[in-house]
């Protein structure tokens, strides 16, 4: 809730005291923003659902409040309307005092939580021995998206890679190694990122054709387990070689993060059985010591179990993120715990979590929070793939956005007779083209799949990021045809609002802090993608329809604190969404 809001509530709750008495002291006023401008800008409501216990017309019950509701401060005088609805339109001058108020704020007016907590997000989470593909792109960009809005309302953030480094995947791919390339087993580098996933491929293969190699295999993880020097040395190796493929995409992305694979809490495993056996929930079932969940059912309709530990005492996924719960909770110190990762793990994140409050392990001031995703979907509207049917590497996915986004770039250059350095033209495709994937993804709302195009993502009209970002570059061509110093307008600047496209754009411009903090709550960064592509699409009808170089003083001056206003919220609205602007395009 805005600042606006929150005062017009108060002032609402102060009114339906003073009219009702104080058993209405914690009465909701039902405040909204107004569906429809011509009513206002806010409307309440309360009065129709006070009709049955004050045995009075909605209407009446407004009248009675509106008499003792003092707005005069921040609204024109209200208006009852419908059978009781409360309008309430904000008063020119107080729209043009919060202007001018966040106009020298770095943060836009906007507050830190009042109560910051020390909050997780589990995100991107690939598996070592394999590239990043096409499936990691939506837990990479969604989760560093809700990290930055978090720490931007002030919370402390560890960003956690929950890499897949540890189980019998290694243990086949070091024996496989071990027969046809020693030397990647002991010397860094020895292959690159490409020939590794053929050898797991093939690996693979052995594995499931080949009992002999398959043993083998699992007596390869009990060494690594077990802490076999060798062994450990090739896996290291192997990790290290994923890892700096990784961070070639997490560069080109801008993401950071804090690397903590499975492998760091194998030690904990046995004490998770352990603790678990204390509690009295763990039961063996043929030879599993397995936690029967309550609503999960197999096909026969039987109680489903979480197997804990396999019959060959081996641990399950399960174990692991209970580990790292535990961990989290009682070392990290972790208030709030949130896991971004495919709709399709829901239910593993339901009965993982589950068993944790059976166990008691989740203090009443921990919130765990699965956040879950839709699929990418190529354009014939099935999972997207290569034309070969694989699937799509994330690099190559990236690599063709910024190709494309050259491509764009130099045919409207030379389109426009304009001339650029190699630099900038590189810079531009770049910022462009990544820009464009991640503002496509996170414009939809994440529990929904969406198609994956190129054309639509990189197009200057619609809600894209190019569009976004030519509103910003817009703002920034003003400042160099006027040889405008936006820091520098004068001592006594101030934004005077008289058109209806500038009230418009000013109206816009100030709900910019409760869409953060609805996305602080909700994790959907589709709301702010909406709330930028709408500024974007009110300051460039204030441009067409208000003069800003050729207008007289005062209203240039305002005008174009109004556009360094506007430049300034997209700036900051496009950091917590991890792209970058542009001054130029």
């Amino acid at each position: 809730m805005n600042v606006t809001q929150e005062q017009l509530k108060l002032k609402l709750t102060q009114a339906l005291v003073a009219a009702f008495g104080t058993d209405y002291t914690n009465t909701d006023p039902i405040l909204v923003a107004a569906s429809n401008p011509k009513f206002g800008d806010y409307q309440a409501n309360v009065a129709l659902s006070l009709s049955k216990k004050l045995g009075k017309q909605p209407r009446i019950i407004a009248g009675e409040i509106v008499s003792k509701l003092d707005v005069s401060d921040i609204c024109e005088p209200p208006e009852i309307a419908g059978p009781g609805f409360i309008n309430l339109k904000l008063q020119t001058s107080y729209l043009e005092a919060q202007l001018n108020s966040i106009q020298v704020d770095t943060r836009l007016g906007i507050p830190t939580a009042k109560n910051p907590q020390k909050q997780i997000v589990d995100f991107s989470s690939p598996n070592i021995a394999k590239e990043m593909h096409v499936g990691h792109l939506r837990s990479t960009i969604i989760g560093d998206s809700i990290a930055r809005i978090l720490e931007f309302c002030g919370h402390d953030v560890l960003r956690l890679n929950h890499v897949g480094d540890w189980g019998t995947q290694f243990g086949m791919l070091i024996t496989y190694l071990r027969e046809v390339y020693p030397e990647a087993l002991t010397t860094a580098n020895a292959l690159d990122i490409g020939d590794l996933v053929n050898f797991y491929r093939k690996a693979k293969q052995r594995f499931d054709e080949d009992p002999i190699f398959q043993e083998t295999s699992r007596q390869e993880v009990v060494r690594l387990q077990a802490g076999a020097e060798d062994t450990l040395h090739a896996w290291k190796l192997l990790c290290e070689q994923s890892r700096q493929e990784f961070q070639i995409i997490y560069d080109l992305l801008n993401i950071e993060l804090t690397e903590r694979g499975e492998s760091f809490y194998n030690p904990l495993l046995p004490k998770v059985v352990k603790d678990l056996a204390t509690t009295g929930l763990l039961e063996e079932s043929q030879g599993a010591k397995c936690v029967f969940l309550d609503g999960f059912t197999n096909r026969e309709g039987s109680p489903l179990p979480l197997i804990v530990q396999k019959t060959d005492g081996g641990y399950n996924y399960a174990t692991t993120d209970l580990a790292a719960l535990g961990y989290r909770i009682q070392t990290d110190k972790a208030q709030r715990i949130v896991y971004v990762t495919d709709e399709g793990q829901s239910n593993h994140f339901a009965q993982f979590f589950q068993v944790a409050r059976k166990a008691n392990w989740i203090p009443d001031d921990v919130e765990l929070v699965h956040v879950p995703f839709g699929l990418v979907l190529g354009e014939d509207g099935k999972k997207f793939k290569t034309r070969s049917g694989d699937t799509v590497r994330l690099r190559d996915l990236l690599d063709e956005a910024i190709n494309r986004a050259r491509a764009d770039i130099e045919k409207r250059l030379q389109e426009d007779g304009r001339t650029e350095t190699e630099e900038f033209m590189q810079n531009v495709a770049e910022v462009v083209g990544i820009s464009a994937v991640k503002y496509a993804d996170l414009s939809q709302n994440r529990t929904s799949s969406y198609v994956f195009s190129y054309d639509k993502m990189l197009s200057l009209k619609g809600n894209t990021a190019p569009y976004l970002l030519y509103a910003y570059v817009r703002i920034q061509g003003i400042s160099r045809q006027g040889n405008i110093d936006f820091t520098n307008l004068g001592i006594n600047r101030q934004i005077l609002l008289k058109e209806d496209a500038e009230l418009t754009l000013a109206k816009h411009l100030l709900q910019l802090d409760e869409v953060i903090k609805e996305v602080e709550q909700d994790l959907l960064p589709n709301r702010l993608c909406d709330y930028l592509y709408q500024l974007s699409d009110k300051f460039n009808k204030f441009y067409e329809n208000c003069p800003v170089l050729k207008s007289e003083e005062p209203a240039r001056t305002s005008r174009l604190m109004l556009c360094d206003l506007t430049a300034k919220t997209l700036k900051l609205g496009l950091s917590l969404l991890g792209i970058k602007v542009l001054e130029r395009m």
